[in-house]
């Protein structure tokens, strides 16, 4: 049985809770007034998910995995811009580990997405490219 919405897609599911901790935590204290830094993180987290779901919507695997990759950069930008946060105290290093433990999870996910569809001609009931 193939994957049929891009909701089942493990690493779209994980990228969600990421993103949602994201917004929490950068409405707090500084964060929540330095809007660059608060909006780029907000942005490059919602933009793995985004992907994930653009990507499966275009109906090919070779334009799946673009976004894909697409996705995974996002989440490698998000991991780059918790650092910043955290250098500049607006994490604690107890949200600092809890965020990058997350965003690590959904690139490993997302790489491994990709990976899988390296391998295997159809890995769901769509068509493929």
């Amino acid at each position: 049985m193939g994957i049929r919405q891009f909701e089942e897609i493990e690493g779209w599911r994980e990228a969600r809770v990421l993103a949602a901790k994201i917004y929490e935590i950068s409405n707090l204290g500084k964060f929540s007034t330095d809007f660059g830094l608060r909006d780029q993180v907000r942005r490059a987290s919602v933009s793995i998910m985004a992907n994930i779901a653009e990507g499966f919507g275009r109906g090919g695997k070779t334009e799946f995995m673009r976004f894909l990759r697409i996705s995974r950069a996002s989440a490698l930008e998000t991991q780059s811009h918790l650092y910043i946060a955290l250098d500049l105290g607006y994490l604690s290093k107890d949200d600092f580990e809890t965020l990058h433990k997350q965003a690590i999870r959904v690139t490993r996910l997302v790489g491994g997405f990709i990976n899988y569809l390296s391998n295997h001609k159809e890995p769901n009931n769509r068509s493929t490219e």
